[in-house]
């Protein structure tokens, strides 16, 4: 399993159930990690996405005690929803937020596809910061290029001491 993120300088992610920066470049990188896989996230951050609605091309997978939909899988708890995770080759499954799902999740990813923005977004939520984690080692750091007005990075963690499901 693998998280996605883009990251400020203090490891923020949102604030307001929304991101901190536009970077189109990153939002393409984004696309083409997840495109065709299962992205997996809490119900705010589906909440969050345009229209509210699932990411076209990819199965959508919510932790949600709040709602059910048609258009993706809710499961209820987080014991339903590993297991319906056990069913999907591990590379295909994304974690793609929000900061309490990441927290929970982030021992049972194997990669991280960690985008290192430049500057500070002012958060009010935040990804663990792998720096500090004994864990999680960078293996790549990537070259700092613009997006939108900002420098971005990206950058690859692997877990060296994965948590079963």
């Amino acid at each position: 399993m693998k998280a996605i993120v883009a990251v400020d300088k203090e490891w923020g992610i949102g604030k307001n159930n929304g991101m901190l920066f536009h970077m189109p470049k990153d939002l393409q990188f984004f696309k083409e990690k997840t495109l065709g896989k299962v992205v997996v996230m809490g119900g705010n951050t589906l909440l969050s996405f345009p229209g509210s609605k699932p990411l076209p091309k990819r199965k959508n997978i919510v932790l949600s005690d709040v709602f059910t939909r048609d258009d993706c899988e809710v499961f209820a708890t987080l014991d339903e929803l590993i297991q319906e995770l056990k069913k999907y080759p591990t590379d295909d499954l994304f974690i793609v937020g929000g900061a309490m799902f990441y927290s929970t999740m982030i021992d049972y990813c194997d990669t991280a596809y960690i985008t290192k923005v430049d500057a500070v977004g002012g958060a009010t939520v935040f990804f663990p910061n792998l720096d500090e984690k004994d864990n999680w080692t960078m293996v790549d750091a990537g070259s700092p290029i613009e997006d939108n007005g900002v420098q971005i990075s990206f950058t690859t963690y692997v877990n060296n001491s994965v948590k079963e499901l």
